[in-house]
């Protein structure tokens, strides 16, 4: 009956970015699991490459942006947040060569966790983030040890999460800057970043046809559709609420490995799939009320 009362009061471009997150969390763990095929070929740093490569390109044909004017103020704007984009991806295709990734993404998520925490001011909010909090812990195995899990490979999905809590803060800037057109400008840079690491390791082989073709597989659905999604969210979600609604990535990773790779979860990790996705209703249904009320 309250969630009835809640959505009636609602409008669909309420909703409209929610979606978009939801989507753009199926398609990057989708793309993620297809991008490992590549590495025993051309490594991380060459699928990263490639993969930033190809999207970029598409993006900046979807968008024209060679019709649009690019000034210093865009720029300034679209340097950092590509930056941020390809650093992210790069440390985050290294490290799920070294641990599974559902681990790799809830380490990952350290960094959106903490620009929600830090812009945070209310109870509630607080509330909402250790429910996700509770949830992350019982993705990560509680015998590390024996899990044999390798430490460089957390420092690395470390270093992604900071990146990706840089992109958060960034991608609201660069979207209010370049407007719908932000993904395109900010894959550019990403690709310029990543490119010299995957020619080093891969040289030629990024442009053998084979995998080229999976590359633009990965291309569409890691970076093309999530990021776009991303932006559009971004631009319409306050920061701290965008980041706790990220929160749902490593329960989509767990669900799309035993989906996909027939992975059978253990009790402990569906119940925090479910604290997950609860912080994730919860923060969607009070964020615009307390917002407004600030």
């Amino acid at each position: 009956m309250v969630f009835h009362r809640i959505a009636a009061r609602s409008t669909s471009s309420d909703f409209a970015p929610l979606v978009a997150v939801g989507a753009a969390m199926v398609s990057i763990c989708w793309g993620a699991s297809v991008a490992k095929t590549l590495f025993p070929v051309i490594g991380p740093a060459g699928t990263t490459a490639l993969r930033l490569s190809l999207a970029a390109a598409i993006l900046c044909g979807v968008f024209r942006v060679w019709q649009k004017p690019f000034d210093r103020r865009m720029l300034r704007a679209a340097l950092p947040y590509g930056v941020a984009l390809g650093s992210m991806n790069l440390l985050f295709y290294f490290a799920i060569q070294r641990i599974p990734l559902g681990i790799a993404l809830a380490v990952e998520f350290t960094g959106p966790l903490a620009v929600a925490t830090f812009a945070s001011r209310r109870r509630v909010d607080l509330a909402w983030i250790a429910l996700a909090v509770a949830g992350l812990s019982l993705l990560l195995p509680l015998d590390i040890s024996r899990d044999a899990v390798d430490p460089g490979g957390v420092l690395l999905a470390l270093g992604a999460g900071v990146f990706w809590g840089a992109y958060i803060l960034l991608g609201k800037r660069a979207g209010e800057t370049l407007g719908a057109a932000a993904p395109a400008y900010g894959m550019t840079v990403a690709a310029l970043v990543a490119l010299p690491f995957g020619v080093a390791q891969a040289g030629t082989t990024l442009l053998q046809p084979h995998v080229l073709a999976v590359a633009l597989v990965v291309a569409i659905f890691s970076s093309a559709i999530p990021y776009s999604l991303e932006m559009f969210a971004l631009r319409r979600l306050p920061t701290k609420s965008f980041g706790i609604l990220t929160s749902g990535e490593p329960a989509v990773g767990a669900l799309a490995g035993a989906l996909l790779l027939g992975e059978i979860l253990p009790l402990a990790k569906w119940l925090g799939i479910a604290a997950i996705i609860g912080a994730t209703i919860g923060t969607t249904l009070t964020a615009r009320r307390l917002d407004k009320s600030a």
